[in-house]
């Protein structure tokens, strides 16, 4: 659980170094609108969302309201993986270092 708590804050830490290096030097439409006109672009966007979409399929499942499952659902489709991060280090943190908790959430049944 050790290192998968660290590669999740460093996954976050470098995210957030990303966008904001992104919002302090970047145009977020003027260099979006570049990435549409390239067919790369848009393949890296048609990949990013189907890994969302996937990884959003983890959210559903493992979380137990739909309040929950929609907020999470919805700040991973709008701050990808930054969001991403953040929801692995709240499964790390509330699993109490249990790998079957972390991974089914509330559907961990305890024998």
């Amino acid at each position: 659980m050790k290192t998968g708590k660290l590669i999740a804050w460093v996954g976050l830490l470098v995210m957030t170094a990303g966008l904001a290096n992104g919002f302090i030097n970047g145009d977020f439409w003027v260099d979006g609108g570049k990435l549409l006109e390239n067919p790369w672009g848009v393949m890296s966007l048609v990949d990013l969302y189907v890994g969302f979409s996937l990884f959003s399929m983890w959210i559903a499942f493992r979380e137990k309201y739909l309040i929950g499952k929609v907020v999470w659902i919805l700040a991973m489709m709008v701050l990808g993986f930054f969001a991403g991060a953040l929801y692995i280090l709240y499964a790390f943190y509330t699993s109490k270092e249990d790998w079957l908790t972390f991974f089914l959430g509330h559907r961990r049944v305890t024998v």
